[in-house]
Parts: C-alpha cells; sequence; structure tokens
C-alpha cells in the first residue's frame, strides 16, 4: 500500500520536475497507434506494487505517448494550463473525495461552488443575481441548456446556430432530438442576425469566440431577436470568456448579460485544470423544473435545492475547490495580466505575419487566436502544419475559413513567453521554407 506522506513527496517532485522540463519534450506525442498499450502489462498485478514503480513507469511506457497540453509551446485548439494552486486543490480534492449528490452529503461543496461562481460572474461583469453552477465541460453546459429550452417550447424542436458554432450543439442537438438549422455567417465570420428564422425555435447558440476563428456574434442584436419570439438564447463563450476579466476587452461581450444561459471554460483561459466549466443562467426555475428528480432515498428535511436538481448528474465532485483557490491565488490582478500578456503576444505574431511576403492573416484577431496561412495551395499548408508539428517543437492546429486550409496559433498557456512565440514562428519560416 502507498503511505501518502513518502509517495505523496514523490509525486510531488515528480510534478515540479514535470513542470520545469516543459520544454524539453516534443510537444505533439511521437508514437504509433498501439504503442502505448504494447509498452503495458496485458494482466492486472497479482501483488502489489509501490508507488515508486509507478511513477518509474509513468516515466518508462506513459510520458512518450502524452502530448504536452502543459508546454508553454502549445499553440493547438485553445490551450490550457493547470496552474500551481489548482494542481495542489485538485490533490485536496482527490483526499476528501467528496461527493454533492445532495446539500447534506457535503455542504461545503454547494456552498463553495455558490459563492466561487459568483466571484467569477463578478470578475467577469456578469450581472448580479444569476444562478451559477459548475459542469464537466462546455459540451455538457450547451446540452443541459439546450435541454431546459426544448422544455420550457415543448412544441418547438429547432435549434439555431451560426456556421462557425462548436460542434457541440450538433451532438445535443442530435442527443435531444432536435433539429439544427445553421444560419450563414458575414465576412468576419459572425453570425448574421437578419438571417434568423426563430417561428419554430426553441434556442439560439450565439457564440463569443468561436473554435475556428475566435469571431465574435452580434449577441445584443441576437439577444433582441430572441427576445421578441419567445426564444431561449444560450451564449458559448467557453474560449473567450475569460477575457472579460478585463474591462478593455468587455465590448466583445456587449448583451449576452441578456442571455438565459452562459457558459465560460475557466479550465481553457484561468488557469484551472480540466474540467471546470461555469454555466450561468438567468431561469434557474425553468433548470430546476428540467432537472429535479429526488427519489425517496435522497429526501431530507433541509428546505434548500441541491445543484445535483440542475443538471442532469446526480453525483458532483468537489470543482469548486480548483477554481477557489485560483481566484484566491492569483486574484483579479493576476487574471488580468495573464490575459492582456496572451493578447499582446497574439497581437506580436499577428505583425509579424502581415509583415512577411507570402504570408496572410485570415481572421479578425479578436483575442489571443491568430488564423493565418502560406499563400499558396491548401495542400501546401496542410503538408506545412504537418512539418512543424513533427518537429515537435511547437504544435499548432488549423481550421477550414472561406473554404481555405488555415492555421491556427492560440495563446493560452500561463507560462509561454515571447521567446516562445518568437519559436514558433522561426519554425514556421523555417519549414516553409523546406
Amino acid at each position: 500500500m502507498s503511505d501518502v506522506r513518502e509517495d505523496g513527496a514523490l509525486a510531488l517532485e515528480w510534478v515540479a520536475s514535470y513542470l520545469e522540463r516543459l520544454r524539453e519534450y516534443p510537444v505533439l506525442a511521437r508514437v504509433e497507434p498501439g504503442e502505448i498499450r504494447a509498452a503495458l502489462p496485458a494482466s492486472p498485478p497479482e501483488e502489489p506494487d509501490a508507488f515508486a514503480d509507478v511513477l518509474r513507469d509513468l516515466d518508462r511506457a506513459l510520458l512518450p505517448g502524452l502530448t504536452h497540453w502543459q508546454s508553454p509551446r502549445f499553440f493547438a485548439y485553445f490551450a490550457t494550463t493547470s496552474t500551481e494552486p489548482a494542481i495542489l486543490a485538485e490533490l485536496l480534492s482527490a483526499g476528501l473525495n467528496q461527493v454533492g449528490i445532495l446539500w447534506r452529503t457535503s455542504p461545503a461543496l454547494q456552498e463553495l461552488e455558490e459563492v466561487t461562481l459568483d466571484w467569477l460572474a463578478q470578475l467577469l461583469g456578469l450581472p448580479a443575481g444569476l444562478h451559477g453552477h459548475l459542469e464537466d465541460t462546455a459540451s455538457t453546459a450547451t446540452l443541459v441548456s439546450l435541454a431546459v429550452a426544448r422544455a420550457t417550447s415543448p412544441g418547438r424542436r429547432v435549434v439555431v446556430a451560426s456556421e462557425q458554432a462548436h460542434s457541440s450543439v450538433d451532438k445535443a442537438a442530435r442527443l435531444l432530438e432536435l433539429e439544427l438549422r445553421r444560419t450563414p455567417t458575414d465576412r468576419e465570420f459572425r453570425l448574421r442576425p437578419e438571417r434568423l428564422e426563430l417561428g419554430d425555435a426553441c434556442a439560439v447558440v450565439a457564440t463569443v469566440g468561436t473554435t475556428s476563428s475566435a469571431s465574435v456574434d452580434p449577441v445584443a442584436e441576437i439577444a433582441a431577436r430572441c427576445a421578441d419570439a419567445g426564444v431561449w438564447l444560450h451564449v458559448d463563450a467557453a474560449y473567450a470568456g475569460a477575457a472579460a476579466v478585463c474591462p478593455e476587452l468587455r465590448g466583445h461581450f456587449a448583451g449576452w448579460e441578456r442571455a438565459d444561459s452562459v457558459v465560460v471554460n475557466p479550465h481553457k483561459w484561468l488557469g484551472v485544470p480540466t474540467d471546470c466549466s461555469a454555466l450561468w443562467t438567468r431561469r434557474p426555475d425553468d433548470f430546476r423544473n428540467a432537472f429535479s428528480l429526488v427519489p425517496e432515498y435522497l429526501r431530507a428535511d433541509e428546505d434548500v435545492a441541491s445543484l445535483s436538481e440542475y443538471s442532469q448528474p446526480l453525483g458532483r465532485r468537489f470543482r469548486a475547490l480548483k477554481l477557489w483557490a485560483v481566484l484566491r491565488c492569483h486574484g483579479r490582478s493576476g487574471l488580468q495580466e495573464r490575459i492582456r500578456e496572451h493578447v499582446r503576444l497574439a497581437s506580436l505574431f499577428e505583425a509579424w505575419v502581415r509583415d512577411e511576403p507570402g504570408w496572410e492573416v485570415v481572421a479578425p484577431r479578436h483575442f489571443s487566436l491568430v488564423c493565418f496561412r502560406r499563400e499558396g495551395p491548401d495542400e501546401e499548408n496542410e503538408r506545412l502544419l504537418e512539418r512543424v508539428n513533427a518537429s515537435g517543437e511547437v504544435f499548432l492546429s488549423h481550421a477550414r475559413l472561406a473554404d481555405r486550409y488555415t492555421l491556427r496559433l492560440a495563446i493560452g498557456n500561463f507560462r509561454t513567453t515571447e521567446d516562445d512565440v518568437r519559436l514558433a514562428w522561426d519554425v514556421l519560416r523555417r519549414e516553409a521554407g523546406r
């Protein structure tokens, strides 16, 4: 059996050493399918192994198969960071092992979650009085929000979103047996409110910070259309929502205060490890009407609604602890400093691309994502990205915008410096010249 003091010290040392050595690893895993499985025993051990042996196998068998999301040179998708306070809070959460099926099964879990979501709403400039709770991902937050929208408008079976909306909207519509209607976007990849068809819609999903280009739908106009038609408005700000901690960036979020539900992922751009997705609503009674189901064995005397009555899962873990630790240990000023630095670095990279002959910026930059490409056929850009990622020095991803293969560089890791961004640009130019 493991000794928590001795083996815990080994684990903490492993994590600290890993974080210090992140720039030494190839960012993208360099293994073939099945290679990690082949490095592991086919059967479980008959006798207990020492925890030190687990750590050795982590180094030997698993580390080669890791894509290092913690790397400051991870620029693909939307970069994430698990900061030190959150890492330690995850340890505490596992040690406490709370299960929040009811308020009484962990009053601290529920009430800290409520307080922390209120803190975060204040930091982002959201209106007072919203009901907030944590989901695992924005995909789940979107699913449950659309389920509530369907329940409030039982005769309507259509969800409307832009061509650029996240694929989680497609999946939610499929699971809820709703029809998804895609609305065209303009030249800046924003939903066109005048093209909304809401007669048979139960919900509209507007996005602030789309996955492909971080475009910003005109939420204020969409909210007005939804209010007139009696249609639920869900705002997906999973990536970009964190930027609202900076007052100078809040103009991008105009109108989100009128939404019926809003999702922001602290695990994308606020230094919190996955899974931690914040969902707020101004219509909590509709959530409770859609999801509250308390069987006899869970009935209690307390006159309090449990968080399990506002979403699909019954059990919930102590997710708020890591968010609480980050908000306390970074504070408003620390979070603003990181967001502003990432926006500055993205602006710098964008300028390098614009100033370099043979390269072009493909979409407006609102936050810390730059969409760009090498002038030439899609196939050349695809091969360029493959070479860049195969180098192991950095990791970027792609999207298709205006039917063109587009490269994406997303800055969001708290450890990323200007030197890391410069390296990405140097690798891109080097591989483009081959």
